[in-house]
């Protein structure tokens, strides 16, 4: 039993681990920047942790930037305001990821480019042949280490790791929760699920203020990513972080940054609005 409650928790934590910091940090917001050793280094890993349900860097980046830029309208990729339940929400994000996965469609100019790619890679994690190879070795793992046939259940989770993230994510973080700031979309700060998700849940906090990569805004919030995100800084492999960051980045090439104000500054001002 207790190996395969550690394999589930490790599956989990390290899948979202670079999802949160790899795929949506860096690669679609370009939050801060990373060698291109260290970059593919955490590319190959992505793939690694992912498995199965392994997400295009270059889908997953077009899709969250057109997420920011319609959040909760008819245009947003993957709205739970639009959809009825989070299997609808789920299959719907799946087509549109598709589209960009799979070069089906060309995005807008404007969220194209400054992705991550190794394209022997994306293919390889494309492939619906080496997706049955990851799901053969997570049940393998199952029927050599379950102590019974109930933790099978588990399985299913294995196979879509990735789209279960996002599920999650785009689901509860834009039904519940509190909100910080006043936006025009439906994004909410989901605190006691939060640490599921690795700083993810803070939706509210990263609508307003999208280039910082520090998720949390109030000093009872805690974004677990971005203390690893300072290490690897101090470590000197991550390179050009700015906490007060906010702003996307220009989708097509370097991020602009913003120094002029932080989230408690912000954040102040917008609770002074809302007292006036």
């Amino acid at each position: 039993m207790a190996a395969i409650i550690a394999f589930f928790a490790g599956h989990w934590l390290l899948s979202v681990f670079c999802q949160t910091f790899f795929l949506h940090r860096y690669g679609a917001h370009r939050q801060f920047s990373l060698s291109k050793g260290w970059e593919r280094f955490f590319h190959v890993l992505t793939y690694l942790a992912q498995g199965a349900s392994y997400l295009n860097p270059r889908a997953y980046a077009i899709l969250h930037r057109m997420h920011h830029a319609y959040s909760d309208t008819e245009r947003d990729p993957h709205s739970p305001l639009q959809h009825p339940n989070v299997f609808k929400l789920m299959w719907q994000t799946k087509l549109e990821y598709d589209k960009f996965a799979y070069r089906r469609v060309e995005p807008e100019p404007r969220f194209d480019g400054g992705y991550p790619e190794i394209p022997w890679l994306d293919r390889l994690g494309q492939s619906w042949v080496m997706r049955l190879v990851w799901v053969g070795g997570y049940t393998a793992f199952y029927v050599a280490f379950a102590p019974s046939p109930i933790w099978y259940l588990l399985l299913p989770i294995h196979y879509v790791m990735g789209p279960v993230h996002g599920a999650i994510v785009n689901y509860a973080g834009h039904r519940f929760g509190y909100r910080n700031f006043d936006l025009p979309d439906a994004s909410r700060n989901t605190l006691f699920f939060d640490f599921l998700t690795l700083g993810e849940l803070f939706q509210n906090n990263h609508h307003r203020f999208a280039m910082s990569p520090n998720f949390a805004a109030r000093r009872f919030e805690i974004d677990p990513t971005y203390p690893v995100i300072k290490l690897l800084a101090w470590l000197g492999i991550v390179r050009d972080l700015n906490p007060q960051r906010a702003r996307m980045p220009a989708l097509a090439g370097a991020p602009a940054v913003l120094p002029e104000h932080s989230m408690d500054d912000a954040l102040v001002a917008d609770e002074q609005t809302a007292a006036e």
